[in-house]
């Protein structure tokens, strides 16, 4: 019989699974808090920032950056896969959960930079403890064509003088790769060029309100990276004295003429009160139709010139002039020095015959054709180039809206239609949507030397120029 031994010794316990299960389940914690804990998120920041544009030195580029929790820091830099220029960097001291940063061109590497295509690279981190293990940023990347130089502009000609209240030509030249716009402000007003020939050559009429005192003529030049030229060019002044006169509104004009008128407009018809009524169709309706007028002819097609030739304008035939432009009209009823309404005459009040034809001196488009308020019976003519010119008081319209005329066309008789009292015309000319001293486009000494004479001398600078570069 087998005997056993009671004392045999035990067997050693295996430590490493405990010690695996441990690790494991001290990791799988350490796991669920990077998981859970909000301070361990990792949700990136997001950055907001344009794909491509162009830029330059004086104009910044803006991003938006954010984060859920908060931003830590971010950094921009600039590479054309050689060269890299660090633009922008910041490191956080309070989290921020979003913030708009303008990325400036570092002015010292404006030379290096000046022209080309870069791109520049964003990258935002969080607060997250993440961090500290893995990358928790975003990068963004913006595609940038680089411009510090800007547009060259070039005055070629321009008319010898210029009044207040009359009009001017200008040429000139504005030179750049990435041109996005080119326009002349004058007398406080903006005027858009069109192309002369071919570009980099722009040309436009110019007008100067009667009303203001100073003219302050600039080229403004904006390439696509916002550098900007402004060139200052001026005239000779012409003056001009405008008249101001005082004007009794009897009740004859008021109970006959301008009650008239207001019955014609639902919105001034219900005025009872006659000093009401006369300053309801005097001034109301005034800026009413002159608006009208101005927004019609202030439509500039963009449109190559090529060629531009205006006749003088001689719309009525032995007419004799009974009204200026630019009257400043102060209006009384009893009492001479107490002023009831005040308005300005804008144009020529021209007298002949009753019913006398009006012509149309200068081919054109019809733009209106229709009744406008004080203005009556009104057709509207188009020249092109910016310039307008506008009959009123019309008895008969021969014209229709869109029609093309020719010079020597009759378009309209004289009449008596809206505010006149006799049978005129009442004569307007525009520039870009203004009105202008009718006399300089009436002369042909005047169109000769201030636009004629001005695309010639501007012709044989852009021939020559043409030259050289052939």
């Amino acid at each position: 019989m087998r005997r056993y031994n009671r004392y045999r010794p035990r067997r050693r316990r295996k430590v490493w699974p405990w010690l695996l299960f441990i690790i494991l389940l001290l990791g799988g914690g350490l796991w669920g808090l990077t998981q859970y804990l909000p301070q361990f998120e990792r949700i990136p920041p997001r950055i907001t920032a344009p794909e491509a544009t162009f830029w330059s030195v004086d104009v910044p580029i803006k991003v938006t950056l954010s984060d859920n929790r908060g931003l830590s820091e971010y950094q921009a830099i600039l590479t054309n896969g050689q060269a890299n220029i660090m633009v922008a960097s910041n490191h956080f001291m309070i989290p921020m959960k979003s913030t708009e940063v303008a990325l400036q061109m570092p002015k010292s590497a404006a030379k290096k930079i000046a022209h080309g295509t870069w791109k520049l690279l964003i990258q935002a981190r969080d607060t997250s403890l993440i961090n500290k293990l893995f990358d928790n940023s975003t990068v963004a990347t913006v595609r940038i064509e680089a411009d510090t130089r800007p547009p060259v502009v070039t005055l070629l000609a321009k008319s010898p003088t210029m009044a207040r209240g009359g009009s001017a030509l200008v040429v000139f030249k504005a030179e750049d790769i990435n041109l996005k716009e080119v326009y002349v402000v004058a007398g406080g007003r903006r005027f858009t060029p069109q192309v002369y020939h071919k570009k980099p050559y722009y040309t436009t009429l110019i007008a100067w309100p009667f009303r203001k005192k100073r003219l302050g003529a600039v080229i403004v030049a904006v390439d696509r990276a916002d550098n900007k030229t402004v060139k200052k060019f001026g005239f000779p002044v012409v003056y001009k004295q405008y008249k101001v006169s005082w004007i009794h509104a009897s009740d004859r004009f008021i109970n006959g003429r301008i009650t008239y008128v207001a019955k014609l407009d639902p919105r001034f018809a219900h005025i009872a009160n006659p000093l009401d009524r006369f300053r309801a169709v005097n001034e109301t309706m005034r800026l009413d139709n002159e608006k009208r007028i101005h927004a019609l002819a202030s439509v500039i097609h963009k449109k190559t010139i090529t060629h531009w030739k205006m006749h003088p304008f001689y719309p009525l035939k032995s007419a004799k002039l009974v009204a200026d432009f630019g009257d400043e009209r102060h209006y009384y009823y009893n009492d001479p020095k107490k002023e009831i309404s005040r308005s300005y005459h804008l144009g020529y009040d021209l007298a002949s015959v009753r019913h006398a034809p009006i012509i149309a001196s200068n081919a054109g488009k019809v733009l209106y054709a229709a009744k406008n308020g004080i203005y009556g019976n009104m057709p509207l003519i188009d020249h092109g180039f910016g310039l307008a010119t506008l009959y009123g008081h019309c008895s008969q319209i021969l014209v229709e809206k869109g029609d093309e005329v020719t010079a020597g066309q009759m378009i309209a008789r004289t009449g008596k239609t809206g505010l006149a009292l006799g049978d005129h015309l009442h004569f307007g000319v525009l520039v870009h949507g203004i009105e202008v001293w009718p006399m300089d486009w009436m002369k042909g000494n005047w169109i000769h030397k201030n636009i004629d004479q001005v695309f010639k001398k501007a012709d044989k600078i852009i021939a020559r120029d043409t030259k050289k570069k052939s």
